[in-house]
């Protein structure tokens, strides 16, 4: 069964993508269930995907990278997350902010701090979240503060990707607090992992994603050079709602992936099975489920690979990639769903690949957006 087909795609994303699908089969589907279980940090991937061109290669030729349009990493999404998607997050989070650094920083910052990125000598990471506050970007409390030469930083930073195994990551702080200016509050900063005062610890024991790591982060008095902000002070709330907008296409893409393998394992199972003297794939209701697990994942792909353009062509980007992540994971989210129920009893095993796709679903519909904010998004900007 093919159903992550190269007919939507674009044909200049066509190779990578299968590129990604080789590299998938060779060193993502083997172990995929092993870093399930010890929840360990994939290091031996992430390794084979940079030797494989396939990391951090969204940041431009001219900074080391491959230059990979928002298309091609889509494309690579799909792939990466049919797979597994713990270990698929890991290996798009190596370079996750530093599109950000790459079209408004200062020419220094890029090739002292995107180039290594770039080139997989160094990993970064992007810090908004906070333990209180998630889709609100304009809640954020973490403060950064100038004090002479340099800024200060207090606060906490939660659900960061490669908090502890960043080498820097692209840091989201309010920087002044004008009530009448609710956007304008916030500044992006390059913050070193290794500057004093950044203390980072993994967030434990997640029920899906388990092969990708999470930090929990605590700033205290961190100091780092007034030239550290990324573009112009005030302006952090509007960059990243930009990049968002690229961001929440891929993660459609997530939930491409994710429901193309719930509805492979619900296929595979009902067809050989017997129950009541037939097979389980002759009984009408079954073909009926599987019928609309195919259908929804189709409309949602339509829509997705639609947005990509319209994104990519910066046309009412907002809107389009809104409804991309909800359609795409909530896809994901009844596939999965329909298929443990197609699994009967078998579906709660945690050997099986359905059960571990069910509990992965549940993690796209939130991050980047919770869906309920995406739903705002889509009538505000109708």
């Amino acid at each position: 069964m093919e159903l992550l087909t190269e007919d939507v795609v674009p044909e200049r994303a066509r190779d990578v993508k299968q590129e990604a699908r080789e590299f998938a089969a060779e060193h993502i589907e083997p172990v995929a269930a092993d870093y399930y279980e010890s929840g360990e940090y994939p290091w031996e991937v992430l390794e084979a995907g940079m030797d494989a061109g396939l990391v951090a290669q969204d940041i431009g030729e001219e900074y080391g990278g491959r230059g990979l349009d928002l298309e091609e990493i889509l494309a690579m999404a799909e792939e990466f997350y049919r797979a597994d998607a713990g270990i698929a997050l890991t290996l798009q989070l190596a370079s996750f902010g530093a599109e950000m650094l790459e079209e408004y920083g200062a020419d220094w910052q890029k090739e002292e701090y995107l180039r290594p990125v770039a080139e997989n000598e160094q990993l970064t990471g992007l810090a908004v979240s906070e333990p209180e506050t998630g889709s609100d970007l304009a809640g954020m409390e973490t403060t950064a503060e100038k004090d002479g030469d340099e800024w200060v930083i207090n606060g906490e930073k939660y659900w960061i990707g490669n908090g502890v195994e960043a080498d820097w990551v692209t840091l989201y702080a309010r920087t002044d607090d004008d009530e009448n200016d609710r956007y304008g509050n916030f500044s992006l900063f390059i913050v070193p992992t290794d500057t004093d005062g950044y203390d980072a610890e993994h967030i434990p024991e997640k029920m899906g994603f388990r092969a990708s790591k999470q930090a929990h982060i605590h700033l205290n008095d961190v100091r780092i050079p007034e030239d550290h902000v990324i573009g112009t002070e005030g302006t952090g709330f509007y960059m990243l709602a930009d990049f968002f907008n690229h961001g929440r296409v891929v993660v459609g893409g997530h939930g491409l992936g994710l429901a193309a393998a719930a509805i492979e394992e619900a296929y595979d199972f009902t067809h050989g099975r017997q129950a009541f003297g037939r097979d389980v794939s002759e009984f009408q209701k079954v073909q009926h489920i599987l019928a609309d697990m195919r259908t929804e994942f189709e409309a949602a792909r339509s829509l997705n690979w639609r947005a990509a353009e319209k994104v990519a062509n910066n046309d009412n980007s907002g809107f389009w990639a809104a409804q991309a992540k909800v359609k795409s994971t909530e896809t994901a989210t009844m596939c999965a769903e329909r298929g443990m129920q197609l699994h009967g009893g078998r579906s709660v095993l945690t050997e099986n690949r359905i059960s571990r796709v069910y509990r992965d679903v549940r993690i796209p519909v939130i991050y980047e957006g919770a869906n309920e904010i995406q739903r705002n998004l889509i009538y505000g900007q109708w």
